[in-house]
Order: structure tokens, then C-alpha cells, then sequence
């Protein structure tokens, strides 16, 4: 089997952080997996190390032939049999693709939960009759899918998944900053961009001091545009000794080693990569009721809790809860494991992404036959 995985930015956010997946788990072993970007970026060298072909096609727009003709020679040369793509815009020019290479299976996989006016719903119903699935992270997205066009029939919700480590603790980034055993350690893994909802975590840490006495210390690991303006606001708070930027950081594991309780305080997500981390270090969870999060934490799952995005005085009343309660903390962090292990192991998502991708194939050849 020959998969072409297509995207518009090679970047490091979480969609590419599923095609590395995707990638790392398929290439040499069950397939042979090809890349075709048009902005570049790390993901581009990680597939370099993995010796993966790739190749640069610009793609102007959702409608560009011109990179729809240099998909299918590209597919054609290569014998692709499957296009996997992640956006909007790479499905749309894979569709097209298809009028001059009509030979590869098409999935999508979308990764966004935003509502689309009345001109790409029609889009949308048109192009993605010609996909075998559109794969939905969560179902938040699915619902969303639905009214922005696409076909019911059409979508498959596969939940993000993580590999499952054993859990353990260190104090090594707590020695790092100079932090005393006796402070509770909140972390954040993000990107400085507004949709992470940094000023929300900001102005609830300010709420936060003001109503308790406890020692705390958030550990906000990322970078992005905002760093600089958040930093700002963070020095003119007075909150730059309860919350350290640690930056861009290769040692997630290790802040969660050290972490009491890890917060998610988007404005928008769809299923965070992040919090799946978190949760399978053990570490409770607090986090914006939002697009997917709800599928990882709710009532069934008692791993963490959900507040309103905006909510300053309430964030911090929840956050504040598990500060003042160890045997929370506890029963949660053991939830936590629980959840990760039973419904977002890494090797649901591969088996059942691999599995469509053998049956769109089956079925061409019972056709043939």
C-alpha cells in the first residue's frame, strides 16, 4: 500500500503531530508513505530522518489545478494508492486531482470546529461525496461537519491517541526554576496564538492570588507570536513569580513529572493532544468547556473538570479546588490513567485509520473483479 499524506503547512502543531503518527507507525512496516506539502517546516525533516519521498507543490488555493495536476503526475509516477489529507484546502485540490489521476482512494481528516457560511456548505456536499471517509478527532467536530455540509455517511469519529507510558514522577524542572517541594505546580503545554486563550490563563491566575494564600506556580511551556505581549501582561500583573514562561521546551514529560494539576484554557479545540498527555502522566486536568474537550472530560470520566471560557472568577475557584484538596487530586489522577488506557490509546487511532484505508482498497478490487 502507498500513502500520500498532503498538507498545505509542514509545521508542529497538533494535525502534524497525527501525521508524524500516522507516518512513524505505517512507513517501512505496513506501507509506503509519501509527503507533498506547500509551506515548509519541521515536519518536513522529520520526514527526511524517516527517509519519507517528499515533494513541494504550491498550493495557491482549494481550487488550484495546477497543483491538482502535479498531485495525480506525482501519484501516477509513484503509483499512490491512497491521498490522506488533513485541511480543507489539500482535500479539495486531492478531489480535483482526481479528474486527471482517478486511480487513489481519497480520506480527510479534519482537525477544525468551525462553523462555514452557506456557499462552502454546497462546496463541502459536492467535494466530499469523493472521499472513502472524513475522519473527525472528536465528536464535536463530526456534529460540526454535519452542518457545514458533508455527508453523515461520510464521517467517522476516531479519537487522537497517545502512546501509553508508565507514569513517573521528578522534581528535575521544579530544581531547574528553584521551586520548594511544597508548592503546587499547575502547567500548561501551548502555543502563544490567540485561540489558546493566554490572557484568559492569565487574568484567572490574577483571580487565583486573590483568593488564596497557597503556594502555587504556574509552568507555561510554548511559543508562538503572543510571548512577548503575554510576558507584558504578566510583569504588569505583578504575576511574574507565579508564572514562568519556560519558552519552547523538548521535555514535556518532565514538567508533568513535576505537575499537580495541568490546565487547557482554550477558546477553541478540537481534541488537544496536550491534555491526552497530561492525562497520561496521571495528572487531573482543569479545562474550557469546548469543541472536543468534553469527549475527554466529563462525568463518566473523572479526570479533571470543565469551566467556562472567560470565566476568571470561576477557572479560579476550580483550579483553587485542587489545591486544597489532595485526595481530588488522587482519585483523579488515577481516572485519568484509566481514561487515556481504555479510550485513546495511540494503537485505537492506527488499527482503525489503517483498517479504512484496507477496506476503500478491497473494495476497488471486488469492483475489478
Amino acid at each position: 500500500m502507498k500513502i500520500l499524506y498532503l498538507i498545505n503547512f509542514a509545521g508542529k502543531g497538533g494535525t502534524e503531530k497525527y501525521v508524524r503518527d500516522l507516518v512513524s507507525a505505517y512507513h517501512g512496516k505496513l506501507a509506503e508513505c509519501y509527503f507533498a506539502y506547500n509551506i515548509g517546516g519541521p515536519l518536513v525533516d522529520f520526514m527526511n530522518e524517516k527517509g519519507v519521498k517528499s515533494v513541494q507543490i504550491s498550493m495557491r488555493s482549494p481550487y488550484d489545478i495546477s497543483a491538482a495536476k502535479k498531485i495525480a503526475s506525482f501519484c501516477r509516477e509513484n503509483a499512490i494508492d491512497i491521498i490522506h489529507t488533513q485541511f480543507p484546502r489539500e482535500n479539495y485540490i486531492a478531489v480535483l486531482s482526481k479528474l486527471f489521476y482517478r486511480k487513489v482512494k481519497l480520506f480527510n481528516t479534519s482537525h477544525l470546529i468551525m462553523n462555514q457560511g452557506a456557499v462552502w456548505k454546497i462546496i463541502n456536499k459536492l467535494f466530499s461525496r469523493h472521499d472513502e471517509k472524513v475522519f473527525s478527532v472528536c465528536n464535536f467536530g463530526k456534529e460540526t461537519l454535519i452542518r457545514n455540509g458533508v455527508s453523515e455517511s461520510k464521517i467517522e469519529v476516531v479519537f487522537n491517541g497517545i502512546p501509553i507510558v508508565e507514569p513517573y514522577r521528578s522534581d528535575k524542572v521544579k530544581r531547574e526554576f528553584g521551586i520548594s517541594d511544597d508548592t503546587f505546580v499547575v502547567s500548561a503545554l501551548t502555543r502563544y496564538t490567540s485561540e489558546k486563550g493566554l490572557h484568559f490563563l492569565v487574568d484567572t491566575v490574577s483571580k487565583l492570588r486573590d483568593i488564596t494564600d497557597k503556594k502555587f506556580v504556574f509552568l507555561v511551556a510554548g511559543d508562538g507570536e503572543m510571548f512577548d505581549e503575554i510576558k507584558k501582561k504578566i510583569e504588569d500583573l505583578g504575576l511574574s513569580d507565579v508564572i514562568i514562561q519556560l519558552g519552547y521546551r523538548n521535555d514535556a514529560s518532565d514538567i508533568l513529572a513535576c505537575s499537580d494539576l495541568f490546565v487547557n484554557l482554550s477558546s477553541t479545540e478540537a481534541l488537544s493532544f496536550a491534555i491526552l498527555e497530561a492525562l497520561g502522566q496521571g495528572v487531573p486536568v482543569v479545562a474550557t468547556d469546548v469543541g472536543g474537550t468534553r469527549d475527554i472530560i466529563n462525568p463518566d470520566s473523572r479526570c479533571g473538570s470543565l469551566v467556562e471560557y472567560g470565566d476568571t472568577q470561576g477557572g479560579a475557584k476550580e483550579i483553587l479546588r485542587y489545591i486544597e484538596d489532595a485526595n481530588l487530586c488522587s482519585s483523579c489522577s488515577r481516572a485519568a490513567l484509566e481514561n487515556v488506557r481504555k479510550n485513546f490509546d495511540i494503537k485505537i487511532m492506527l488499527d482503525t485509520v489503517y483498517d479504512r484505508y484496507e477496506k476503500s482498497l478491497k473494495t476497488e478490487d471486488t469492483k475489478d473483479e
